[in-house]
């Protein structure tokens, strides 16, 4: 087993960071809020609406 998994293992570059590294989201943070938070929302809403509209017109 370890004989298969080894060589992924190997595929990670040196100097870059590894999944594992990541850290939970800093709410404290503005960008992190911006980023996560509201961005996501925002897109949702256009979303929502850019298919209301194209449903509209596709009606008349």
């Amino acid at each position: 087993m370890l004989n298969i998994l080894y060589p992924l293992l190997l595929q990670l570059p040196i100097g870059t960071r590894n999944p594992d590294d990541n850290s939970p989201i800093d709410l404290t943070n503005t960008f992190d809020v911006v980023m996560y938070i509201v961005l996501p929302v925002l897109m949702i809403i256009f979303y929502i609406l850019w298919r209301k509209k194209k449903k509209k017109d596709k009606e008349n």
